[in-house]
């Protein structure tokens, strides 16, 4: 089968050849991929900031036709359309991800192949509204923007969010399933283009993000701030961020693409009683609760672009320079 395995650090290392077809172990399936997407996370493998073994094939994200079932598997069958649930070995929700999770795609060969293995359980009916592009960019910022809305910063109908840096997959998500849930959502990015194309999705105001920002959001609350921010750039954001939010908020966090290191003002924090949440990814309970949010609200992926896994340098290149509103999806299968 084809597959994009990794093979040294820089893009340059990324290199499509074949690889044999995998095995389908016990309780497992083979899913014969129909699209895939990119994720920052596939970025910090090739750029070499996360470990990768050589030969791996990357990729979390993928939708597709299950091929074939393994020893014992009764809840999915050959034919079936399904998405991938790349959170490994996280089947209930939880405060934090249990011992031995782990995200598809490193160290376990992902979706970037004409054929994948997951556990049956990670094998999930594809929503029908979904087309297969709109459904392999589904899972994996889906599901981060699902756990940290609803479960960690357990946003509520009628509260303000704001989304500093819209355009990036897991924002976008975060704007349209808040938007779903009755918030009212507050956006920023540096590019009015994206602005325009956010507000075009349901953003209520947008900002631009080299401005005070965090005082046009007082502005539009009548002084009291917001009630959520979800934090998805980093350190450079950070201190906008909190001081964005009214006495008592939440700051949601789970990136760190722009900055892994943040100053925090503690006598700010502890008189204005915010809570600060990490989050990352979810599980498979979370998982099948966001694909039915998802299908109940008609939510549809954002994607920006589609191409060949034979071009899916191209992709990393839109990636790697932060030009994309959206996903980035490549097509696998016919």
């Amino acid at each position: 089968m084809k597959a994009l395995v990794w093979e040294r650090t820089g893009l340059e290392g990324l290199v499509l050849r074949e690889v044999p077809v995998p095995e389908v172990p016990p309780g497992w399936v083979r899913i014969r991929v129909k699209a895939a997407a990119l994720n920052h996370r596939d970025l910090y493998f090739v750029e070499g900031r996360m470990p990768v073994e050589p030969g791996t094939v990357l990729g979390s994200d993928g939708a597709g036709v299950v091929d074939a079932v393994g020893n014992g598997v009764t809840t999915v069958r050959a034919g079936d359309e399904v998405l991938v649930n790349p959170s490994l070995g996280w089947p209930k929700r939880s405060d934090a991800p249990p011992k031995g999770f782990r995200i598809l795609g490193v160290p376990d060969n992902g979706t970037f192949a004409e054929y994948v293995v997951v556990p049956a359980e990670n094998a999930v009916p594809k929503p029908a509204h979904l087309t297969w592009e709109e459904a392999g960019a589904l899972p994996l910022s889906a599901l981060t923007a699902y756990r940290a809305l609803f479960t960690r910063a357990r946003v509520q109908p009628g509260e303000t969010v704001v989304i500093p840096g819209i355009g990036g997959a897991v924002a976008l998500f975060a704007l349209q399933m808040a938007k779903a849930a009755g918030a009212r959502v507050l956006v920023t990015s540096r590019s009015a283009e994206k602005r325009q194309r956010a507000l075009a999705l349901g953003a209520d105001a947008a900002f631009d993000t080299e401005s005070d920002w965090p005082q046009a959001v007082k502005e539009a609350t009548d002084g009291r701030g917001a009630d959520v921010v979800v934090e998805t750039v980093g350190g450079v954001t950070f201190d906008k961020s909190l001081a964005s939010l009214r006495p008592g908020g939440r700051l949601i966090t789970f990136a760190a693409g722009y900055g892994s290191h943040a100053m925090l003002d503690l006598r700010r924090f502890f008189y204005g009683q915010y809570t600060l949440l990490g989050t990352t990814m979810g599980s498979g309970e979370e998982f099948a609760e966001m694909v039915a949010f998802v299908e109940r609200h008609g939510i549809r992926p954002v994607v920006d672009s589609a191409y060949p896994l034979e071009r899916a340098r191209a992709a990393f290149d839109k990636l790697l320079a932060s030009r994309q509103f959206g996903k980035l999806v490549l097509w696998i299968g016919e």
